[in-house]
């Protein structure tokens, strides 16, 4: 396969798993981010500077990241979340924007010059093997009590807390495993592109992020998943030399269409399920049956 597809795929994985945070906080708790970026940014540093100066190995410096990455987000998350509508969504785009102004000054982190000579990591089969593990973690936690909790808030904050949810805890664990999985993208995008600058995780990275969720459809696994690999990758395609200028324009587009004729997202509040899968298959073979039938 050609090296220039296999990267987008790889990207395109890796950037799943950031996706996949903002869906639990956003899909299923209802909180929305505009500063994840900045989350993913400090995975993404900690861990390359700690490989760099510490010489520890790749793997350390991954957890270190994603460690950084939560622990600030619960620090910052625990008085943020008590804002409420509009208030939260400021505090974390400030945050966001914070976070890339501190990088893009800090000596340490190379500045606006950028941070090059990261160590490799991370091949396609590794990427897409992280992501079938969030995948089946992030689905185990929203069929526990505490995922269900957290879909509670999202629902009827005012009920959920009347039934005795801890609302505060359960905003904190979501936006703490959110910040976790940005963390852990922004880590893993350092090492296997092997290069960091502050423009990688500005504004537009954050509004991506949100923006996929929603079209994907809000408490959905499955939408954010489908979504993500549409939409990623779709600059890329679109990179054809006749319509390069148009890019962004057609991608735009095709985001207005979604949203004028699919309001609820491509899959909204529904999940792909392995009997649907296998329903799926038992009639399109019947129909394939069919067919043959009636040639013959």
């Amino acid at each position: 396969m050609n090296e220039y597809i296999i990267g987008i795929i790889a990207l395109t994985g890796i950037q799943l798993i950031a996706m996949l945070g903002v869906s639990l906080l956003s899909g299923f708790t209802g909180l929305f981010s505009f500063g994840h970026a900045g989350f993913m940014a400090i995975g993404g540093y900690v861990s390359a500077l700690s490989v760099k100066y510490l010489q520890i190995p790749i793997f350390c410096g991954v957890i270190l990241g994603v460690l950084a990455a939560t622990l600030i987000g619960i620090v910052v998350g625990y008085p943020a979340l008590r804002l409420k509508g509009d208030y939260f969504l400021i505090a974390t785009l400030g945050f966001g924007e914070a976070v890339r102004q501190i990088i893009e000054y800090a000596n340490i982190t190379g500045g606006a010059k950028g941070l090059p000579d990261v160590a490799k990591a991370f091949n396609l089969p590794t990427i897409l093997l992280i992501d079938i593990l969030v995948i089946i973690l992030l689905v185990n936690f929203l069929r526990s009590t505490h995922g269900r909790n957290c879909i509670a808030i999202r629902e009827e904050e005012t009920a959920a807390q009347a039934m005795g949810i801890d609302i505060t805890k359960y905003k904190t664990i979501s936006f703490a495993i959110s910040c976790a999985l940005a963390g852990l993208s922004g880590a893993m995008m350092a090492h296997f592109l092997q290069y960091l600058h502050p423009a990688m995780f500005g504004m537009p990275i954050s509004n991506m992020l949100i923006i996929t969720v929603i079209l994907g459809g809000l408490g959905s696994i499955t939408g954010t998943i489908l979504a993500t690999c549409i939409l990623v990758p779709l600059p890329e395609l679109l990179r054809i030399e006749n319509i390069q200028s148009w890019r962004m324009v057609a991608y735009g587009v095709i985001i207005l269409l979604i949203v004028q004729f699919k309001p609820s997202g491509l899959y909204g509040y529904k999940e792909l399920t392995f009997k649907q899968i296998k329903k799926y298959i038992a009639n399109l073979k019947m129909r394939l049956n069919r067919r043959r039938k009636s040639f013959d």
